[in-house]
């Protein structure tokens, strides 16, 4: 039932989302869409030897998205390019593949554990965690350019 996924915690959390905005100057920004249901998620990333120094982003989306974003954006700083590669795979196998959540800084996803069970709400779950490897990519595809 839809109450399973937009319990308390969720609106709490899409509610009192951190780090909204844009950076003034980016390493980086990308930008995911759900074309389903219309949900836009922006970030601005900043890093430093791989690892995360600032975060900013731009929510345009349902609930779900919103949650998401909230639980990104309190723990991204500090987080390094492999770990969130590996956070969107984990997460991506948790709503697709019956996977488990992710532990440590990230339990708090576990909240969308139930979103598994509907499929139309896994694209604006996954924005942020879409938007933000983009923006690693983006961060080390220039970092390879020639100066």
């Amino acid at each position: 039932m839809l109450n399973d996924i937009y319990n308390r915690r969720i609106i709490e959390l899409a509610g009192n989302i951190p780090r909204l905005g844009r950076l003034p100057h980016p390493d980086a920004s990308a930008t995911a869409h759900s074309k389903l249901c219309g949900s836009t998620v922006k970030v601005d990333l900043k890093m430093d030897g791989g690892v995360v120094t600032d975060f900013a982003h731009d929510v345009k989306a349902c609930a779900l998205g919103q949650a998401s974003s909230s639980i990104m954006a309190r723990h991204v700083v500090g987080s390094t390019a492999s770990e969130l590669r590996e956070l969107r795979e984990t997460v991506r196998r948790m709503l697709k593949e019956n996977g488990t959540p992710p532990d440590g800084k990230w339990a708090e996803i576990a909240l969308l554990e139930p979103v598994r069970d509907y499929k139309a709400r896994h694209a604006s779950t996954m924005l942020t965690f879409d938007a933000v490897v983009d923006a690693i990519g983006q961060i080390e595809t220039k970092a390879k350019q020639p100066a």
